[in-house]
């Protein structure tokens, strides 16, 4: 049975807009189908102090594999796009989260399900809100949008990027 799940991707080093499409294209290549994308966003980086802003955006995604196929399937993704291990919420190249997978909670040294910080991160929330905005993430009592408005103005700090746009091939893929 197919599940809709909801990734977060983000990326701060190189050239962040195209790494992201690429990232976008991998996981179309991929066993997760890529049904719509939310805006891409500029965030503020939530790690040490004096790296690039952050690109962020969420996918949704539809796939027959396990919450742990999953994860495997965007670690390898990140891994051949040449993501290291670096320090923690640092800048990176790309970087590709689980924010949501049906309605499954996951608690496992590895793996949760929802993300630990979906509901306290703006840059995940705003562009989760663009995609399903009465969505209430499980173990949440308030839907993404209701999050959303409650983080006053950290939410405000985000930027939408007007000129977010995919090429045609994208377009005919059925990305918004």
């Amino acid at each position: 049975m197919a599940v809709i799940a909801f990734l977060a991707l983000g990326a701060n080093l190189g050239q962040p807009k195209a790494q992201i499409i690429e990232a976008i294209q991998r996981l179309t290549s991929s066993k997760l189908a890529v049904c719509r994308r939310a805006r891409l966003y500029e965030s503020d980086p939530m790690g040490p102090p004096g790296q690039p802003s952050y690109l962020n955006t969420v996918v949704e995604v539809k796939t027959q594999q396990s919450a742990r196929q999953t994860l495997e399937t965007i670690k390898s993704i990140e891994l051949a796009m040449g993501r290291t291990q670096g320090i923690r919420w640092g800048p990176r190249l790309i970087d590709i989260d689980i924010a949501t997978f049906g309605d499954l909670s996951v608690r496992e040294p590895d793996l949760t399900i929802p993300h630990a910080g979906l509901v306290e991160r703006a840059f995940v929330l705003a562009p989760l809100a663009d995609l399903v905005p009465n969505y209430i993430p499980p173990g949440a009592k308030r839907s993404v949008y209701e999050l959303l408005n409650d983080m006053g103005q950290e939410a405000h700090s985000l930027r939408i990027l007007e000129d977010w746009t995919l090429s045609g091939e994208d377009a005919s893929r059925g990305y918004r």
